[in-house]
């Protein structure tokens, strides 16, 4: 017989559930998308519903929650869902606060449900292929250049600058995420530069360095105001060459060697672990990248720069 399949609520129809959730969820046969609840519209042919407390409400049999909301109120819904006794699929980043991801930490725990903290990233094979080749060697200087126009990626989305949005932290997380997987050693933030316009909360442009294993190697280029070429890389100094992480994390080069990779497959990787994190009772929470996001907002210079309209 095989394993029971996982009833699904996604909260939070936009781009990034379109584009890439419900293919994902769909793809995968051991889940069934029951019911949906957003702001936009639903999805063709499910019951759609206002908001999660609406959804909880109906009555659907559901085993799960998929949270696809802005972050600000992310941790507040994962704390209905895991009231209602579901498990909870937390896109990135998992909650505005270090805290609130310690709180359902343990409301996960104590209610014996799993929680997952997504860092989609990470889930790229190029991914997987930098982080064994790092393990075995000494480590240089290492160079992230994360640069886009907020203008083409999150047209007229005001919440990304307000509190709780992350600004600049929010595709750049993607990038921490990805760090906090492939380097060996521990990181930590040494300094930040933090670009905040003079009618926004957060900022859009934004410098750090951190250390690795105490030596401060690490040097983040981070822009949300970039309006020349858009650039999603990592470069990792060796003894042995040059590795970069280019495209997002979606290609990679060893001294100057392209590396030959099977397709992308982040999402459908996704929901594979949360299916078995759901079968063994289990679950997975890192909040180092955000970790490093607060650690520069708390330590950071912030630099006034011009007002900033969509």
């Amino acid at each position: 017989m095989g394993k029971a399949r996982i009833r699904l609520g996604l909260v939070g129809v936009g781009k990034i559930a379109r584009d890439q959730h419900i293919p994902a969820i769909g793809g995968n046969q051991r889940f069934d998308l029951v019911a949906t609840a957003s702001k936009h519209d639903g999805v063709d042919g499910l019951p759609h519903h206002p908001d999660l407390r609406s959804l909880l409400d109906a009555g659907h049999e559901l085993d799960a929650i998929v949270l696809c909301t802005p972050p600000a109120v992310r941790s507040e819904l994962a704390h209905q869902a895991l009231d209602a006794g579901l498990h909870v699929f937390l896109e990135k980043p998992p909650a505005a606060a270090l805290s609130q991801v310690e709180r359902l930490r343990h409301e996960a725990a104590r209610a014996g449900l799993s929680l997952f903290t997504s860092w989609h990233s990470r889930e790229s094979l190029a991914v997987d292929a930098a982080k064994a080749w790092l393990a075995q060697r000494q480590i240089g200087a290492v160079r992230i250049a994360w640069r886009e126009n907020v203008r083409e990626w999150h047209p007229g989305q005001d919440w990304l600058l307000a509190a709780g949005g992350f600004g600049v932290f929010d595709p750049a997380i993607n990038a921490l995420s990805i760090l906090t997987a492939i380097m060996p050693g521990v990181l930590a933030l040494e300094a930040a530069d933090l670009h905040v316009p003079a009618n926004r909360a957060m900022p859009m442009r934004a410098a750090m360095t951190l250390s690795h294993d105490g030596a401060p190697i690490v040097h983040c280029d981070l822009d949300i105001l970039h309006e020349g070429h858009q650039q999603w890389d990592i470069e990792v100094e060796s003894v042995d060459g040059l590795l970069t992480l280019g495209a997002g994390g979606h290609v990679l080069t060893i001294a100057g060697d392209a590396l030959p990779l099977a397709p992308n497959r982040e999402y459908p990787r996704l929901y594979e672990r949360f299916a078995t994190l759901i079968d063994s009772g289990r679950s997975e929470v890192d909040a180092r990248p955000l970790t490093l996001v607060a650690d520069a907002m708390m330590l950071g210079t912030v630099h006034p720069i011009a007002p900033f309209e969509f």
